[in-house]
């Protein structure tokens, strides 16, 4: 169970701080702020169900649709990303970047950033291989990154058989994940 304000940090220019869930016109929503250092920012990715909307409330952001040329945004201007399009983030200032935001349905945000979070500044600026392949299989209804086809066809399907095999994957079982349990 999640206890509110929660900060992660990915080790790598990251924060997020997940505020709380609210309901809002009757669809719960998850209430966000988070701080990238410049030139910082999450690679491309997509979220299948959610809708992300962010506001500029300090420095400069730089938002990209996949294939899209980049838009840049200033205190408070504000992008929203439709569920299923692929976008990233970063900051394009030379100070710290500061947003909040809101993301509706929430579902397993929370855990799936907790974790890819915790890897990623367990290793050196990227997750895991093992968590990725796990993380991005578990919740592939609801989140993808952009790799390459070979790693996400051959490589991952070959890691999380050796992660269930010398249960390197056991740490995700033990977690209460959003509405789906493990």
């Amino acid at each position: 169970m999640i206890t509110y304000p929660h900060t992660i940090d990915n080790g790598h220019g990251e924060q997020l701080t997940f505020l709380g869930r609210i309901v809002k016109d009757n669809i719960e929503c998850l209430e966000v702020e988070n701080s990238v250092a410049p030139g910082c920012g999450p690679p491309m990715h997509v979220h299948f169900r959610q809708t992300e909307s962010i506001t500029v409330t300090e420095g400069r952001m730089a938002a990209q649709l996949k294939g899209k040329e980049p838009v840049y945004l200033s205190p408070g201007e504000y992008i929203s990303f439709p569920p299923g399009v692929m976008h990233r983030f970063w900051n394009a200032g030379d100070t710290m970047l500061r947003c909040k935001g809101v993301v509706w349905p929430p579902d397993n945000l929370e855990y799936f950033l907790t974790e890819i979070f915790r890897s990623t500044k367990a290793n050196g600026g990227r997750p895991s291989p093992f968590d990725a392949a796990y993380l991005l299989n578990r919740y592939k209804d609801e989140f993808d990154m952009e790799l390459p086809a070979p790693v996400k066809k051959v490589v991952f399907p070959v890691l999380r058989f050796v992660g269930r095999t010398f249960g390197i994957h056991k740490k995700f079982r033990q977690q209460s994940v959003g509405h789906m349990p493990l």
